[in-house]
Protein backbone atom coordinates (compact mmCIF):
# COMPACT_ATOMS: atom_id res chain seq x y z
CA UNK A 1 0.00 0.00 0.00
CA UNK A 2 1.29 3.58 -0.96
CA UNK A 3 1.78 5.43 2.11
CA UNK A 4 3.32 8.95 3.20
CA UNK A 5 5.84 9.68 6.26
CA UNK A 6 4.19 12.06 8.81
CA UNK A 7 4.72 13.15 12.43
CA UNK A 8 2.95 12.89 15.50
CA UNK A 9 2.20 15.89 16.46
CA UNK A 10 1.83 15.08 19.99
CA UNK A 11 4.87 12.59 20.39
CA UNK A 12 6.91 13.95 17.24
CA UNK A 13 7.54 9.93 16.30
CA UNK A 14 7.47 9.32 12.47
CA UNK A 15 4.64 7.44 11.16
CA UNK A 16 3.74 5.43 7.81
CA UNK A 17 0.48 6.81 6.95
CA UNK A 18 -1.38 5.35 3.93
CA UNK A 19 -1.84 8.01 1.28
CA UNK A 20 -5.43 9.40 1.24
CA UNK A 21 -5.48 9.07 5.12
CA UNK A 22 -7.21 12.01 7.13
CA UNK A 23 -5.87 10.53 10.41
CA UNK A 24 -3.32 8.45 11.74
CA UNK A 25 -3.04 7.46 15.27
CA UNK A 26 0.15 7.30 16.96
CA UNK A 27 1.67 3.55 18.14
CA UNK A 28 3.76 5.35 20.70
CA UNK A 29 1.36 7.66 22.61
CA UNK A 30 -1.53 6.73 20.65
CA UNK A 31 -2.92 10.14 20.42
CA UNK A 32 -4.53 10.94 17.05
CA UNK A 33 -3.02 13.14 14.20
CA UNK A 34 -5.03 14.84 11.73
CA UNK A 35 -3.03 14.87 8.65
CA UNK A 36 -3.14 17.91 6.59
CA UNK A 37 -1.37 19.21 4.16
CA UNK A 38 1.43 22.07 4.76
CA UNK A 39 -0.03 22.97 8.13
CA UNK A 40 0.69 25.58 10.32
CA UNK A 41 1.20 25.58 14.60
CA UNK A 42 -0.81 28.54 14.80
CA UNK A 43 -4.29 29.48 14.60
CA UNK A 44 -4.45 30.77 10.93
CA UNK A 45 -6.00 27.30 9.72
CA UNK A 46 -8.31 26.82 12.73
CA UNK A 47 -12.14 27.05 12.57
CA UNK A 48 -13.45 30.61 13.36
CA UNK A 49 -15.58 31.77 16.00
CA UNK A 50 -18.68 31.42 13.42
CA UNK A 51 -17.86 28.07 13.19
CA UNK A 52 -20.99 25.75 15.05
CA UNK A 53 -19.44 23.24 17.57
CA UNK A 54 -20.86 19.90 17.58
CA UNK A 55 -22.75 18.58 20.17
CA UNK A 56 -20.09 15.34 19.82
CA UNK A 57 -17.18 17.05 21.22
CA UNK A 58 -15.92 15.51 24.46
CA UNK A 59 -16.44 18.38 27.75
CA UNK A 60 -13.51 20.11 29.43
CA UNK A 61 -11.66 17.43 31.64
CA UNK A 62 -10.30 19.33 34.24
CA UNK A 63 -6.69 19.60 34.79
CA UNK A 64 -6.64 18.39 38.28
CA UNK A 65 -4.98 20.61 40.46
CA UNK A 66 -3.39 17.95 42.95
CA UNK A 67 -1.56 15.32 41.47
CA UNK A 68 -0.45 12.60 43.83
CA UNK A 69 3.24 11.86 44.58
CA UNK A 70 3.93 8.31 43.68
CA UNK A 71 0.54 7.84 41.79
CA UNK A 72 0.18 4.29 40.76
CA UNK A 73 4.19 3.88 41.39
CA UNK A 74 5.01 6.95 38.24
CA UNK A 75 8.41 7.68 37.30
CA UNK A 76 9.19 10.72 35.91
CA UNK A 77 10.15 10.52 31.95
CA UNK A 78 14.33 9.95 32.07
CA UNK A 79 15.59 12.75 30.63
CA UNK A 80 19.16 12.27 29.67
CA UNK A 81 21.31 15.42 28.99
CA UNK A 82 24.62 13.83 27.72
CA UNK A 83 22.61 11.82 25.29
CA UNK A 84 24.18 12.26 21.53
CA UNK A 85 20.97 13.25 20.06
CA UNK A 86 20.88 16.23 22.91
CA UNK A 87 22.03 19.58 21.80
CA UNK A 88 23.62 20.78 25.29
CA UNK A 89 23.76 24.62 24.63
CA UNK A 90 22.72 27.39 27.38
CA UNK A 91 19.90 29.82 26.44
CA UNK A 92 20.32 32.12 23.91
CA UNK A 93 21.66 35.86 25.11
CA UNK A 94 19.42 37.65 22.60
CA UNK A 95 17.53 40.56 24.21
CA UNK A 96 15.53 42.53 21.94
CA UNK A 97 12.85 44.72 23.25
CA UNK A 98 10.61 41.49 22.83
CA UNK A 99 11.15 38.03 24.18
CA UNK A 100 9.01 35.33 25.43
CA UNK A 101 9.11 32.34 27.83
CA UNK A 102 6.91 29.37 27.06
CA UNK A 103 6.71 26.46 28.91
CA UNK A 104 3.82 23.30 28.39
CA UNK A 105 4.20 19.78 29.90
CA UNK A 106 2.29 17.09 29.27
CA UNK A 107 3.39 14.53 31.73
CA UNK A 108 3.86 11.87 29.43
CA UNK A 109 3.25 8.60 31.42
CA UNK A 110 1.65 9.87 34.07
CA UNK A 111 -2.27 9.08 35.08
CA UNK A 112 -2.98 12.33 35.15
CA UNK A 113 -1.31 13.27 31.69
CA UNK A 114 -2.36 16.16 29.82
CA UNK A 115 -2.82 16.65 25.55
CA UNK A 116 -3.30 19.75 24.62
CA UNK A 117 0.17 21.38 26.62
CA UNK A 118 2.37 21.02 23.68
CA UNK A 119 -0.44 22.59 21.35
CA UNK A 120 -1.10 25.47 23.52
CA UNK A 121 2.61 26.59 23.71
CA UNK A 122 3.06 25.81 19.40
CA UNK A 123 0.23 28.29 19.06
CA UNK A 124 1.33 30.94 21.14
CA UNK A 125 5.03 30.73 19.48
CA UNK A 126 3.35 31.08 16.29
CA UNK A 127 0.82 33.44 17.13
CA UNK A 128 3.80 36.05 19.02
CA UNK A 129 6.53 35.60 16.29
CA UNK A 130 4.02 35.76 12.99
CA UNK A 131 1.87 37.99 14.24
CA UNK A 132 3.43 40.14 16.88
CA UNK A 133 6.61 40.32 15.64
CA UNK A 134 8.50 38.58 18.22
CA UNK A 135 12.10 37.36 17.07
CA UNK A 136 12.36 33.37 16.66
CA UNK A 137 15.55 33.82 18.76
CA UNK A 138 13.66 35.46 21.62
CA UNK A 139 11.57 32.98 22.45
CA UNK A 140 12.64 30.15 24.25
CA UNK A 141 9.84 27.02 24.02
CA UNK A 142 10.27 24.57 27.20
CA UNK A 143 8.62 21.14 26.09
CA UNK A 144 9.18 17.34 26.30
CA UNK A 145 9.29 17.35 22.64
CA UNK A 146 12.68 19.72 22.78
CA UNK A 147 16.10 18.33 21.55
CA UNK A 148 18.28 20.87 23.44
CA UNK A 149 18.78 19.85 27.38
CA UNK A 150 17.83 23.45 28.27
CA UNK A 151 14.79 23.11 26.79
CA UNK A 152 13.60 20.28 28.49
CA UNK A 153 10.65 21.19 31.31
CA UNK A 154 12.39 20.20 34.56
CA UNK A 155 12.68 22.86 37.40
CA UNK A 156 16.29 23.88 37.08
CA UNK A 157 15.37 24.88 33.49
CA UNK A 158 12.38 26.89 33.86
CA UNK A 159 14.08 28.47 36.80
CA UNK A 160 16.99 29.44 34.64
CA UNK A 161 14.10 30.74 31.86
CA UNK A 162 12.52 32.52 33.96
CA UNK A 163 15.93 33.86 34.91
CA UNK A 164 16.94 34.77 31.42
CA UNK A 165 13.44 36.35 30.65
CA UNK A 166 14.27 39.45 32.81
CA UNK A 167 18.46 39.49 32.24
CA UNK A 168 19.15 42.85 31.27
CA UNK A 169 15.81 44.05 30.93
CA UNK A 170 15.28 47.89 30.15
CA UNK A 171 12.99 50.77 29.66
CA UNK A 172 10.67 49.90 26.41
CA UNK A 173 11.07 45.55 26.86
CA UNK A 174 8.34 43.33 26.18
CA UNK A 175 8.36 40.22 28.04
CA UNK A 176 5.44 37.37 28.39
CA UNK A 177 5.74 34.23 30.60
CA UNK A 178 3.44 31.49 29.11
CA UNK A 179 2.66 28.32 30.87
CA UNK A 180 0.43 25.46 30.08
CA UNK A 181 0.63 22.59 32.72
CA UNK A 182 -0.67 21.31 36.02
CA UNK A 183 -1.19 23.77 38.61
CA UNK A 184 -1.53 23.15 42.49
CA UNK A 185 -2.23 24.90 45.71
CA UNK A 186 -0.44 24.31 48.41
CA UNK A 187 -0.41 25.44 52.37
CA UNK A 188 1.15 29.43 52.66
CA UNK A 189 3.97 29.09 55.39
CA UNK A 190 5.08 32.65 55.11
CA UNK A 191 1.37 34.63 56.13
CA UNK A 192 1.57 36.64 52.83
CA UNK A 193 -1.37 34.77 50.82
CA UNK A 194 -5.01 36.22 51.67
CA UNK A 195 -6.90 32.56 51.19
CA UNK A 196 -3.68 30.61 52.95
CA UNK A 197 -2.64 29.28 50.01
CA UNK A 198 0.18 29.35 47.64
CA UNK A 199 -0.09 28.82 43.98
CA UNK A 200 2.55 26.57 41.99
CA UNK A 201 3.83 25.32 38.54
CA UNK A 202 4.48 21.53 38.42
CA UNK A 203 8.03 21.03 36.17
CA UNK A 204 8.24 17.91 34.59
CA UNK A 205 9.79 16.44 37.80
CA UNK A 206 8.25 17.90 40.49
CA UNK A 207 7.83 14.06 41.86
CA UNK A 208 11.59 14.60 42.95
CA UNK A 209 12.67 18.02 42.85
CA UNK A 210 9.36 19.32 43.61
CA UNK A 211 6.85 22.56 42.69
CA UNK A 212 7.96 26.27 42.26
CA UNK A 213 5.25 28.55 44.29
CA UNK A 214 4.07 31.36 43.31
CA UNK A 215 6.07 33.66 45.70
CA UNK A 216 9.32 32.47 43.54
CA UNK A 217 7.79 33.38 40.63
CA UNK A 218 7.29 36.74 41.68
CA UNK A 219 10.61 37.42 42.86
CA UNK A 220 12.21 35.65 39.69
CA UNK A 221 10.06 38.11 37.16
CA UNK A 222 8.08 40.10 38.36
CA UNK A 223 9.86 42.22 41.51
CA UNK A 224 13.13 42.95 38.99
CA UNK A 225 10.77 44.79 36.05
CA UNK A 226 11.86 47.64 35.58
CA UNK A 227 10.19 51.40 35.09
CA UNK A 228 8.78 51.39 31.08
CA UNK A 229 9.20 47.24 30.97
CA UNK A 230 6.08 45.11 30.21
CA UNK A 231 5.08 41.77 31.53
CA UNK A 232 2.46 39.89 30.73
CA UNK A 233 1.90 36.50 31.93
CA UNK A 234 -0.44 34.07 30.21
CA UNK A 235 -1.11 30.98 32.50
CA UNK A 236 -3.25 28.01 31.39
CA UNK A 237 -3.74 26.13 34.60
CA UNK A 238 -5.68 25.14 37.36
CA UNK A 239 -6.19 27.52 40.29
CA UNK A 240 -4.31 30.04 38.84
CA UNK A 241 -6.00 33.65 39.75
CA UNK A 242 -2.88 34.96 41.31
CA UNK A 243 -0.24 32.75 39.88
CA UNK A 244 2.62 35.64 39.68
CA UNK A 245 1.48 36.66 43.33
CA UNK A 246 0.52 40.39 41.56
CA UNK A 247 -0.71 42.69 44.43
CA UNK A 248 -4.39 43.57 42.88
CA UNK A 249 -6.81 40.79 41.43
CA UNK A 250 -9.55 42.49 39.36
CA UNK A 251 -13.08 41.41 40.25
CA UNK A 252 -15.62 41.64 37.23
CA UNK A 253 -19.47 40.79 36.43
CA UNK A 254 -20.74 39.99 33.47
CA UNK A 255 -22.59 43.68 32.86
CA UNK A 256 -18.64 44.91 32.98
CA UNK A 257 -18.48 46.29 36.05
CA UNK A 258 -15.18 45.83 38.29
CA UNK A 259 -13.16 46.17 41.22
CA UNK A 260 -9.64 45.52 42.50
CA UNK A 261 -8.89 43.28 45.01
CA UNK A 262 -5.72 44.13 47.21
CA UNK A 263 -3.60 41.08 47.87
CA UNK A 264 -0.92 42.80 49.77
CA UNK A 265 -0.66 41.46 53.59
CA UNK A 266 2.99 41.72 55.09
CA UNK A 267 5.48 41.00 51.71
CA UNK A 268 5.68 43.80 48.97
CA UNK A 269 4.31 41.74 45.78
CA UNK A 270 4.96 44.46 42.94
CA UNK A 271 7.76 45.79 40.91
CA UNK A 272 10.72 47.84 40.68
CA UNK A 273 8.67 50.23 38.66
CA UNK A 274 7.41 47.82 35.44
CA UNK A 275 3.83 47.24 34.61
CA UNK A 276 3.11 43.11 35.53
CA UNK A 277 -0.15 41.57 34.29
CA UNK A 278 -1.40 38.48 34.28
CA UNK A 279 -3.99 36.61 32.65
CA UNK A 280 -5.42 33.29 34.14
CA UNK A 281 -7.47 30.44 33.19
CA UNK A 282 -9.15 30.64 36.36
CA UNK A 283 -9.49 31.82 39.70
CA UNK A 284 -7.75 30.13 42.84
CA UNK A 285 -10.31 27.69 43.71
CA UNK A 286 -11.03 26.68 39.92
CA UNK A 287 -9.70 24.13 37.66
CA UNK A 288 -9.08 24.64 34.22
CA UNK A 289 -9.43 22.30 31.34
CA UNK A 290 -8.05 21.19 27.91
CA UNK A 291 -10.82 20.74 25.37
CA UNK A 292 -11.99 19.48 21.46
CA UNK A 293 -14.48 21.93 21.40
CA UNK A 294 -12.46 24.98 19.70
CA UNK A 295 -10.91 23.04 17.07
CA UNK A 296 -11.60 19.04 17.10
CA UNK A 297 -8.21 18.51 18.70
CA UNK A 298 -6.47 19.37 22.15
CA UNK A 299 -6.31 22.42 23.24
CA UNK A 300 -6.49 24.82 26.49
CA UNK A 301 -9.54 26.94 26.79
CA UNK A 302 -7.39 30.24 27.74
CA UNK A 303 -5.15 29.89 25.10
CA UNK A 304 -6.87 29.49 22.58
CA UNK A 305 -9.54 32.56 23.22
CA UNK A 306 -7.02 34.51 24.17
CA UNK A 307 -4.84 34.33 20.68
CA UNK A 308 -8.60 34.24 19.07
CA UNK A 309 -9.66 37.55 20.85
CA UNK A 310 -6.28 38.90 20.21
CA UNK A 311 -6.22 38.40 16.45
CA UNK A 312 -10.33 38.85 15.88
CA UNK A 313 -10.61 41.76 17.61
CA UNK A 314 -8.95 45.57 17.75
CA UNK A 315 -9.29 48.38 19.90
CA UNK A 316 -8.95 46.17 23.01
CA UNK A 317 -8.94 46.90 26.52
CA UNK A 318 -8.40 44.35 29.01
CA UNK A 319 -11.57 44.84 30.32
CA UNK A 320 -13.10 43.65 26.59
CA UNK A 321 -10.77 40.98 26.04
CA UNK A 322 -11.88 39.12 29.44
CA UNK A 323 -15.16 39.72 28.48
CA UNK A 324 -14.76 37.84 24.97
CA UNK A 325 -12.34 35.36 26.21
CA UNK A 326 -15.37 34.07 28.63
CA UNK A 327 -17.68 34.23 25.99
CA UNK A 328 -16.21 32.21 23.75
CA UNK A 329 -15.51 29.63 26.84
CA UNK A 330 -19.37 29.81 28.08
CA UNK A 331 -20.63 29.21 24.18
CA UNK A 332 -17.90 26.54 23.98
CA UNK A 333 -19.65 24.29 27.38
CA UNK A 334 -23.25 25.40 25.92
CA UNK A 335 -22.13 23.48 22.95
CA UNK A 336 -21.17 20.55 24.10
CA UNK A 337 -23.59 20.75 26.74
CA UNK A 338 -21.94 21.15 30.04
CA UNK A 339 -24.55 23.46 31.42
CA UNK A 340 -24.91 22.82 34.88
CA UNK A 341 -22.39 19.46 35.13
CA UNK A 342 -19.35 21.40 35.99
CA UNK A 343 -18.48 25.13 36.43
CA UNK A 344 -17.69 27.64 34.92
CA UNK A 345 -14.23 28.30 34.22
CA UNK A 346 -13.79 32.19 34.58
CA UNK A 347 -10.40 33.59 32.95
CA UNK A 348 -9.02 36.16 35.99
CA UNK A 349 -6.30 39.41 35.63
CA UNK A 350 -4.28 40.29 38.28
CA UNK A 351 -1.74 43.19 38.00
CA UNK A 352 1.40 45.02 39.72
CA UNK A 353 -1.31 48.44 39.72
CA UNK A 354 -4.83 49.45 39.98
CA UNK A 355 -6.26 51.00 36.99
CA UNK A 356 -9.42 51.35 34.91
CA UNK A 357 -9.71 48.25 32.48
CA UNK A 358 -11.99 49.32 30.47
CA UNK A 359 -9.86 52.21 28.62
CA UNK A 360 -6.24 50.36 28.91
CA UNK A 361 -4.26 47.98 27.03
CA UNK A 362 -1.00 47.54 27.25
CA UNK A 363 0.66 46.16 24.06
CA UNK A 364 2.57 42.60 24.00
Amino acid sequence: MDSRRCKCQWCGMKIAAPIGAQTITCPRCQSVTQLQPARNYGFANFPTANNNMSPGFPAFPSRPGRMSPNVNNFQPQQFNPMSPQINNIRPPAVHGRKRAVLCGITYRGHPKSLKGSINDVLSMRYFLVEKLGFPNASVVVLTEDEKDSYKYPTKANIRSALRWLVQGCQPGDSLVFHYSGHGTRVRDHDGDEIDGHDESLCPVDFETEGRILDDEINNTIVRPLPRGATLHGIIDTCFSGTFLDLPFLCRINRAGYFMWEDHRIRSYKGTNGGIAISISACDDHQNSGDTTAFTGFPTGALTYSFIQTLEQETKLTYGHLLMSMQKKIQEAQKGIGLNGENETQEPQLSSSEQFDIHSRMVAI
